[in-house]
């Protein structure tokens, strides 16, 4: 299945039972606490994390159709581009985008 196919179903589910379809606000306040239901499913039970993590996505795929985002092509062309980034570690380790990654990215 498509993540498009995926929004929709999600949209028209919302529709049918009657649940919100344009406070967006509300959206983002619910998508954060089914991921913080993914957290501790994932922290104490293993099992939940899968319906955990559905119930964030079919809050974002929610999102992205109250406000007109195809989702499926935002994030295959996120993908293309965060293939495309080079990346350094610096003096802590940590992964950082290089210079020639920005400026690719600007052209």
């Amino acid at each position: 299945m498509q993540l498009r196919d995926i929004q929709k179903l999600a949209w028209d589910n919302k529709v049918t039972k009657g649940f919100n379809t344009t406070d967006v606000n509300l959206e983002f306040a619910l998508a954060h606490a089914e991921l913080s239901e993914a957290f501790e499913a994932s922290r104490k039970q293993p099992d939940n994390l899968g319906d955990e993590l559905a119930d964030a996505l079919l809050f974002l795929v929610s999102i992205a159709e109250m406000r007109g985002v195809d989702l499926d092509a935002a994030v295959e062309a996120k993908i293309a581009k965060n293939a495309a980034r080079i990346y350094r570690r610096n003096a802590a380790g940590t992964l950082v985008k290089t210079d020639e990654t920005i400026a690719a990215e600007n052209s």
